[in-house]
């Protein structure tokens, strides 16, 4: 579903990814790890055409990034989604829902809006919302889509724990998506992924989520 062939990127001469592979399999939901600086949103950026590939090959579904294709069986939650705050809850979904089609789909948006826990509160302006209430909107927009795969940039940062645990509920409730997400927290890979890629020096490594958690325990990494 996601594969990634020999990507390199840098930055003013400064290599950020290094010939870096990856494959991502139907239905996988891996985790994407390394410190701060790894280069885990430069990697997302290029998966999704937001920063031009250099050197090496993207594919989703099968389809390159350098084409259109592929953006009908993606869909993108980034760490800070730019919603309305002048706009109620309803009025941000079916702005964005109607950039793909302007006849708004009503029963799958209640869907979307319950799924997320947001339907009693859709009528209020966001901007009395709190961050983890913005965080589920902007996940329920991103479901309207039904998209094949998902792709998520911290979606947990800054929550509390019942934000957290709210968000990792619903990614757990999810069935028969390709899903890829950033994230630092143990925590979260050991209840909702399949794996995780870890990056480190510009290169990458795929692991089992059980096979990644115990060589962290070892002290294979720190």
């Amino acid at each position: 579903m996601i594969e990634i062939k020999g990507l390199s990127q840098s930055y003013q001469n400064k290599k950020v990814l290094e010939n870096v592979s990856l494959v991502i399999s139907e239905n996988e939901t891996c985790a994407l790890v390394g410190r701060n600086g790894a280069g885990k949103t430069t990697l997302i950026h290029s998966l999704l055409g937001l920063l031009p590939v250099k050197q090496g090959e993207i594919t989703l579904c099968g389809y390159s990034n350098k084409t259109e294709k592929w953006k009908k069986h993606v869909a993108y939650l980034p760490e800070k989604f730019q919603l309305y705050p002048q706009l109620t809850g309803d009025e941000n979904f079916r702005f964005f829902a109607s950039i793909d089609n302007p006849e708004v789909n009503e029963q799958r948006m209640e869907e979307c809006l319950k799924m997320v826990n947001l339907w009693e509160h859709r009528l209020e302006l966001i901007r009395g919302y709190s961050k983890g209430m913005l965080q589920r909107l902007g996940l329920g927009i991103m479901l309207y889509f039904d998209s094949q795969i998902m792709i998520l940039d911290e979606p947990t940062s800054g929550l509390d724990p019942m934000g957290r645990t709210e968000i990792l509920s619903i990614l757990k409730s999810l069935q028969n998506k390709t899903i890829l997400f950033s994230s630092h927290h143990m925590d979260e890979i050991r209840q909702v992924c399949t794996h995780v890629a870890f990056l480190e020096n510009g290169e990458i490594k795929k692991y089992k989520t059980q096979e990644f958690l115990e060589l962290l325990s070892l002290g294979g990494y720190e």
